[in-house]
């Protein structure tokens, strides 16, 4: 059964970091893409940055240079480092993964940005 649960989410002022983690279970962690997505209130979900089995990413433009997402196959863990917050990203980020043909979601966690 394919479970991803995030955490490391909180309340920072801006321009302040957080480290958000996400533990994987459940599938063949090392050889799957992972991603990273936000939802803030009456907006879509988007994506905010992806990673592959061999390390390549892709992010959201509006936090190339101040996101960050890496892997530890070992840990079955996938992390966005987040810092220069601001107040626009204040969303609650999910974990996402695609195995066999079905996306999967983790239960989320809140990133406030406020002053």
């Amino acid at each position: 059964q394919v479970r991803l649960v995030e955490s490391g989410g909180g309340s920072v002022q801006p321009g302040g970091s957080l480290r958000l983690s996400c533990a994987a279970a459940g599938f063949i962690f090392s050889t799957s893409m992972m991603a990273w997505y936000r939802e803030a209130p009456e907006k879509k979900r988007e994506l905010v940055a992806s990673i592959t089995s061999g390390g390549g990413t892709v992010y959201k433009d509006s936090v190339k240079g101040r996101f960050t997402i890496s892997r530890d196959n070992p840990e079955n863990t996938v992390y966005l480092e987040m810092s220069n917050l601001e107040p626009e990203d204040t969303a609650v980020y999910y974990c996402n993964t695609w195995q066999g043909g079905r996306g999967y979601w983790g239960q989320g966690t809140q990133v406030t940005v406020s002053s």
